[in-house]
């Protein structure tokens, strides 16, 4: 599989679209993940995207979009989302990038006030149809597993039976290995993605709360996910997630940093050469 990064690291720590577009090509990363919103960024931040990636050659595999209000109640809501999505998506047919990778929210008021059942209809709905959009620009959806209580996809259970229940071709998993260890999920569990995942991400966390580190900062033991995911035979992208540094001015360390770790760790795996 390809090595990637998603560029937010560097805008957490206030550098420039281009900087960071450079510095994932000079650290030696195959690929770069975009987290970015098509409805906030002018012609000029959409363009220089897409043209930085081109001269580097450096492939955008993903978008990351969140979009919480696909599982909202209200009916404008919903639509308002399911256009941004769409948004979204032709974002990743522009940029010739594999996925949209897609947070799809939680219940809310403890599940106590709408049933779950329903808003988990809402979800399955909306993302039939954006998979049928997807599926017309030639793209996909890869869903991410949110480590959460009230997360609609919080374990690989859960993420199957939505996957199962929406039915499209062009919507998949995409596979977060710190989400896991903080949702309990054992290793062998992602057996069940086989023919389901088309993403991953990876970092580490100190095992009790959300928190991306460079791996080898954490608790993750990564050998035995990573054995599962080669068995996945999944033909796409590691993407290391790091969230904010502690000391923004040495990003690039920081980065460097995972960049070496997770190397090492694919090498091992047989998962990268």
């Amino acid at each position: 599989m390809k090595l990637g990064l998603i560029n937010s690291a560097w805008a957490q720590a206030g550098r420039e679209t281009a900087w960071g577009i450079q510095k994932t090509k000079e650290l030696g990363f195959d690929s770069i993940d975009i987290f970015t919103d098509p409805l906030d960024i002018d012609v000029r931040e959409r363009r220089l995207i897409k043209d930085e990636c081109d001269r580097l050659d450096l492939p955008i595999a993903s978008i990351c979009c969140v979009a919480v209000g696909l599982v909202d109640f209200n009916p404008s809501v919903q639509r308002f989302h399911m256009d941004r999505c769409r948004a979204f998506l032709d974002l990743v047919y522009e940029y010739e990038a594999d996925n949209l990778l897609l947070v799809l929210g939680e219940y809310i008021w403890a599940q106590e006030v709408i049933p779950p059942p329903e808003q988990w209809k809402t979800g399955v709905d909306n993302c039939r149809a954006l998979a049928e959009y997807a599926e017309k620009l030639g793209v996909k959806i890869a869903l991410e597993l949110e480590p959460f209580p009230l997360s609609l996809l919080n374990d690989v259970d859960s993420m199957v039976r939505f996957i199962d229940d929406v039915g499209h071709p062009a919507l998949a998993a995409n596979i977060d290995v710190s989400h896991l260890l903080l949702a309990n999920v054992q290793p062998a569990e992602l057996r069940k993605l086989a023919g389901k995942a088309i993403h991953v991400h990876i970092s580490d966390c100190d095992g009790k709360v959300h928190g991306d580190l460079p791996p080898g900062r954490g608790v993750m033991n990564f050998g035995p996910y990573l054995d599962e995911i080669k068995k996945l035979d999944i033909d796409g992208v590691i993407s290391i997630e790091l969230e904010y540094s502690p000391e923004p001015d040495k990003i690039e360390e920081w980065v460097a940093e995972a960049y070496e770790s997770t190397a090492a760790l694919l090498q091992t795996a047989g998962l990268r050469g």
